[in-house]
C-alpha cells in the first residue's frame, strides 16, 4: 500500500474501499477506485489519475482515492502534487496504518527532491505510527546518511546561496575598488596637468623681458632729447615751406 523509496514500487490493494454495506453513491466511488486500481497495475498512471480524480469528484473525503491518487502523481514524477494528496489523506483519516503510509510516502517525495531533512521527519513521523515498518527505518538512516555527508561537503541550497552571495559581494567590492582607482587616477592626472600648465606659465614669464626703472636724471634727459628731436623736426619743416617754389604774377 506504500512506495519503497529504493523500489519504486506501490502495491494498491482495496484495503482502504469502503464497506460491502456502502450506499449506491459510495458504490460509484469504489466502483471509479478500483478501475483506477487496474489502470494502476498496468502502469497507466495518466488513466489512473484521471479515474481517482473522478472518484474523488463523487466523494473528496475518500481515503483510498486520495492515497491512490498521491501514488499516480508519484509514479509520474510529479512529487509536489502527490505530497499534497497524501497530505489530505491525512486529514481525511487520522488512523495509524494510513498515518504510516501516507507520511512514508510524503518522505519519499522529499526524498526524491533530495531534502534530506524534511524527510527525515516525515520517516519518524511513519516510525512512530509504526515503529516495527522496516522500510521506514531504512529510508530514515539513509535520510539522515545523506544530509550528514552533504553537511560534512559543505552542501546545502543555503550554503550554496550563502557562498554565492559572497561571490557577489567580493565582486561587487572589487568593481567599487576599481572605480575608485580610476576617479583617484583621474584626480592625479588633473592634479599633474595644472601643475604642469604652472610651471609653463612660470617659465614663460622668465622668459619676458622685464620693464626697466629709470632713474629721473636718466627722464630728464630723455625728455630734453624727445624735445631737441620735435624742435628739429619743426625746423625742417618750415624750411621745407620756405624753399617752396611760388607762383608770382609778372606786372609787365
Amino acid at each position: 500500500m506504500k512506495q519503497n523509496f529504493f523500489h519504486i514500487a506501490v502495491a494498491v490493494t482495496g484495503l482502504l474501499l469502503c464497506s460491502a454495506g456502502a450506499t449506491f453513491a459510495q458504490e460509484g466511488t469504489n466502483k471509479l477506485i478500483r478501475k483506477g486500481n487496474d489502470q494502476y497495475k498496468k502502469q497507466q498512471y495518466a488513466d489512473a489519475e484521471a479515474s481517482y480524480k473522478k472518484a474523488l469528484e463523487r466523494n473528496n473525503k475518500s481515503v483510498a482515492g486520495n492515497y491512490n491518487l498521491g501514488n499516480s502523481l508519484y509514479e509520474q514524477k510529479r512529487f509536489d502534487a502527490a505530497r499534497a494528496q497524501y497530505a489530505n489523506t491525512l486529514k481525511v483519516d487520522g488512523k495509524k496504518e494510513v498515518k504510516a503510509d501516507a507520511n512514508y510516502n510524503i518522505g519519499n517525495t522529499f526524498m526524491e527532491d533530495k531534502k534530506w531533512e524534511e524527510s527525515i521527519k516525515s520517516y519518524k513521523s511513519a516510525l512512530k505510527a509504526n515503529p516495527t515498518d522496516e522500510q521506514a527505518r531504512y529510508n530514515l538512516a539513509y535520510a539522515q546518511a545523506m544530509l550528514k555527508k552533504q553537511q560534512q561537503e559543505g552542501g546545502g541550497d543555503d550554503k550554496k546561496d550563502n557562498k554565492d552571495k559572497q561571490k557577489d559581494k567580493q565582486k561587487d567590492n572589487k568593481e567599487n575598488k576599481q572605480d575608485e582607482k580610476k576617479e583617484q587616477d583621474k584626480k592625479d592626472q588633473e592634479k599633474k596637468d595644472q601643475e604642469k600648465k604652472k610651471q609653463e606659465e612660470k617659465e614663460q614669464q622668465q622668459q619676458q623681458p622685464k620693464p626697466s626703472k629709470l632713474s629721473p636724471e636718466e627722464a630728464k634727459r630723455l625728455l630734453q632729447a624727445l624735445a631737441q628731436q620735435e624742435k628739429k623736426l619743426q625746423e625742417d619743416k618750415m624750411k621745407k615751406v620756405k624753399a617752396s617754389p611760388g607762383t608770382v604774377e609778372k606786372d609787365w
